[in-house]
């Protein structure tokens, strides 16, 4: 066979996974004669900045943070699910100790809590730990906690996760 005969005359299709690019859509290449040689560090610091300047400038998206729902309240009831009942191995707002957790607008906490008898062994000791713990969230002015009797607490006020993790369902 000579040369001429072994070109060929048609082109492969690709394979479904391969981007088509013709030479007019491609890229330049980078060269190394592009980059800036003499560039200190100080200006590299400078470039950047000019570069993040609009999103170091942007302010977070503003929302309530106090309130029903807020992201104070949120984060609250997360450091009180961090509190666990020393005779039961369930944290405190799943046992549905924790009644209610109230943020008002200048963000001082409320937590309405009970616990599981009044004769607990804890009843001098957790409600001092959940007004500690919802007082070192970041946001939190102040925080108080108002102990309650009524209504009693119960075992239908636990969460579904509760009663599975206490083989309860």
């Amino acid at each position: 066979m000579n040369k001429a005969s072994d070109e060929k005359d048609f082109i492969a299709a690709p394979a479904p996974n391969e981007d088509v690019v013709t030479a007019a859509e491609k890229p330049p290449r980078a060269r190394v004669s592009d980059v800036v040689e003499d560039e200190t560090p100080s200006a590299k610091l400078e470039r950047k900045r000019d570069y993040l300047e609009g999103f170091l400038q942007k302010r977070p998206e503003s929302s309530e943070a106090s309130g029903a729902g807020g992201e104070l309240q949120e984060a609250v009831v997360a450091a009180l699910k961090e509190i666990y009942d020393p005779e039961i191995p369930v944290n405190i707002y799943d046992l549905g100790l924790i009644y209610g957790v109230e943020v008002d607008d200048e963000s001082d906490v409320t937590v309405i809590m009970t616990l599981t008898t009044p004769h607990c062994p804890v009843a001098e000791s957790m409600p001092a730990e959940v007004e500690l713990r919802a007082a070192s969230v970041p946001g939190v002015r102040d925080a108080e906690v108002n102990l309650v009797w009524d209504p009693p607490w119960d075992p239908a006020k636990m969460s579904d996760e509760a009663r599975l993790e206490l083989g309860m369902l």
